[in-house]
């Protein structure tokens, strides 16, 4: 299933989900993990796939070595792999800044009316960090305007499907007390239910971001639609780290 935002611009932008496109078996079928052991040649036909429908060709691609981090950069061209960082700015047009992610959140923003996007990976680890808010100042930097930027979190895993443990709740009370309405107690003694989607919409709006989309779509129990590191995990298919299947964000000037 493909996701659009109703704020972003519909053509030079859109969230992909795990369906239309050529690979098989786990990664079935539009693996866009480069670093996966999916075959190379259904992975060059997954991009292009990708590429279509904002525009572009693969080779316009910007595929990051994600982390996570904390780390925006300012992208002149495409690269594949090369970029280490968890957030991309750029004015330049003909290329298309990419997030891949299969359970973490993916926010793309827009400045249509100064010509700048940007891309983040909000995982939980890179949204408590700052990565979005590291995107939005770099976009500041490179001339956007805060009240001109439009955001949109894209599918993600949802509060019911993430299910913490007592220290990852802790870090996020040490953070800051309010944190804790992301929290709902779990079913088992010192586990908890975490809320991604919101604890990143809120920290968009602190941010001073007023225009925010946000997908609610979960990764985790829409499984003929999305790809999930959680669920393949829990489903004894991920044999090694970087070996699973992956979706792209992507949006472009």
């Amino acid at each position: 299933m493909t996701w659009q935002a109703n704020n972003l611009d519909k053509n030079k932008h859109c969230f992909f989900g795990s369906s239309g496109g050529f690979s098989k078996g786990k990664y079935a079928s539009l693996n866009a993990n480069t670093k996966s052991y999916d075959d190379k040649e259904d992975l060059m036909k997954n991009l292009q796939t990708i590429a279509n429908k904002v525009g572009l060709e693969k080779e316009n691609l910007v595929l990051l070595n994600q982390g996570v981090s904390n780390v925006a950069v300012y992208i002149e061209e495409a690269s594949w792999d090369s970029v280490v960082a968890d957030g991309t700015v750029t004015k330049n047009k003909g290329i298309g800044l990419c997030v891949r992610t299969a359970d973490c959140a993916p926010v793309l923003f827009e400045d249509r009316k100064n010509g700048v996007i940007g891309a983040a990976h909000a995982g939980w680890r890179g949204a408590f960090k700052g990565i979005m808010e590291n995107v939005i100042k770099l976009m500041i930097e490179n001339g956007a305007e805060l009240k001109n930027i439009k955001a949109a979190i894209g599918p993600c895993v949802m509060q019911k499907s993430y299910e913490v443990d007592e220290s990852f709740y802790n870090q996020f009370l040490e953070q800051a007390k309010e944190n804790e309405k992301y929290f709902v107690v779990g079913k088992r003694k010192g586990y908890f239910y975490f809320d991604l989607p919101n604890y990143c919409l809120d920290r968009l709006k602190k941010a001073g971001i007023e225009n925010i989309e946000t997908a609610y779509l979960d990764t985790y129990t829409l499984e003929d639609e999305y790809f999930s590191f959680r669920r393949f995990t829990h489903q004894g298919l991920v044999s090694e780290p970087k070996d699973f299947p992956n979706h792209v964000s992507v949006i472009t000037l």
